[in-house]
């Protein structure tokens, strides 16, 4: 019994490879995410990992420590510590304002990564679907054409006769502006 599955080396990962459509369609769609990884900048792959950090359990719990600290090491609670930023806590206030900036701008640079890759997909998306769209047409055309050479009798509703016709991308998007309420 011979196995279908192919490998492929991709860096240090081997992955199986098969020729089902399916999984070439898998395989695809990773190479396109793997290609979209590889392409983003040192700024991008740093903001990415801060704000994967910084959206956890672990940041809020460590941000709780440090400030209860900071707070209780400044407060003179302890006789023998002498306090290095007293009430009301100027430098911690000016380190977790940066703090705030500088996150600020990481999840703002990871957003906007973020969102041109959705276009990117969209645009894929769009793409395959006005390719299926074509391609359906032209199974019903074919099924129509056979039906007809076999002498088979079909209903010829008004629906199937306007899914015969080529789908007009440009009079769709009137239409859709047209239905949809402005921002105004």
């Amino acid at each position: 019994m011979t196995s279908r599955l192919k490998t492929k080396q991709t860096g240090r990962n081997t992955v199986p490879r098969s020729d089902l459509p399916v999984d070439r369609d898998i395989q695809a769609v990773a190479d396109i995410e793997r290609t979209a990884y590889r392409s983003r900048s040192l700024v991008d792959r740093v903001a990415t990992a801060i704000t994967r950090k910084a959206g956890t359990g672990t940041a809020i719990v460590l941000h709780v420590a440090w400030f209860c600290i900071w707070v209780v090491v400044n407060s003179r609670v302890f006789e023998g510590l002498q306090p290095f930023d007293p009430f009301p806590f100027v430098l911690l206030t000016t380190i977790v304002s940066l703090e705030a900036i500088f996150l600020t701008l990481f999840v703002l640079i990871s957003q906007n990564r973020m969102s041109q890759e959705a276009d990117k997909r969209a645009e894929l998306d769009l793409q395959v679907n006005v390719l299926a769209e074509r391609e359906t047409t032209m199974i019903l055309r074919n099924l129509r054409d056979i039906s007809a050479h076999l002498g088979v009798k079909s209903a010829a509703s008004r629906e199937l006769v306007e899914l015969l016709k080529e789908t007009k991308l440009d009079e769709l998007s009137d239409k859709l502006e047209k239905a949809l309420p402005s921002e105004k």
